[in-house]
């Protein structure tokens, strides 16, 4: 005989109906709890994950990073200095490209000046300025560059030369701070911009 169950626990007339199966609506609070933890996932994955590349791993976060810390050969470093040096000072007048500016500044592209087998030229030019009239590649210009000798130091002068000489298409040899010093020494007492005609006395070979 089955014990009557009634007597302990009543039944009201509102509960005796069959559960049933159906959809409730999620709390707002708990989708925006799980988007925040979701984008955050993100953002830390982001931040330290390497992009999951295997060879990225601790306190870095890219292989750019990594690379960064990697030891430089001395040409290279001497012509990422260079680029940064032109980014700051030459570019309004010689523009990214080096294609100068029509008219009023001569390229530094293919410029016989530039690529001179040696820079002692062009490191005056720097140093002092240059004013009046020059040929470069079969044009004549007539502008004023002016000089740099207060504001840029023997290793940045080097590595701006260094750069101008070996990109875009140009090759010739990098520039050593020492011989930038030295021409800075030689020319110590000098006031005045470099004409064209008193660079060509000066031998390039």
């Amino acid at each position: 005989m089955k014990p009557d169950r009634s007597k302990n626990f009543p039944v009201n007339a509102g509960d005796e109906t069959e559960p049933s199966i159906g959809t409730a609506e999620m709390p707002v609070a708990f989708i925006v709890i799980l988007a925040l933890l979701i984008f955050a996932g993100g953002m830390f994955l982001s931040s330290n994950g390497g992009g999951f590349n295997s060879t990225v791993y601790g306190q870095y976060s890219s292989t750019n990073e990594l690379a960064a810390l990697a030891p430089q050969d001395e040409g290279n470093k001497q012509f990422a200095q260079g680029r940064e040096v032109y980014g700051r000072t030459c570019v309004p007048c010689h523009q990214p490209s080096g294609a100068g500016v029509p008219g009023q500044f001569p390229p530094l592209v293919g410029s016989e000046w530039v690529q001179a087998p040696k820079a002692d030229r062009i490191a005056r030019i720097v140093l002092d300025g240059l004013q009046g009239p020059i040929a470069v590649k079969g044009t004549d210009w007539n502008n004023v560059m002016v000089r740099w000798k207060e504001v840029l130091n023997d290793e940045e002068i080097a590595a701006v030369l260094t750069y101008v000489r070996n990109e875009w298409g140009n090759k010739a040899d990098a520039v050593k701070v020492e011989d930038v010093k030295a021409i800075r020494a030689l020319e110590k007492d000098r006031n005045e911009a470099w004409t064209s005609a008193e660079l060509l006395k000066i031998a390039d070979q």
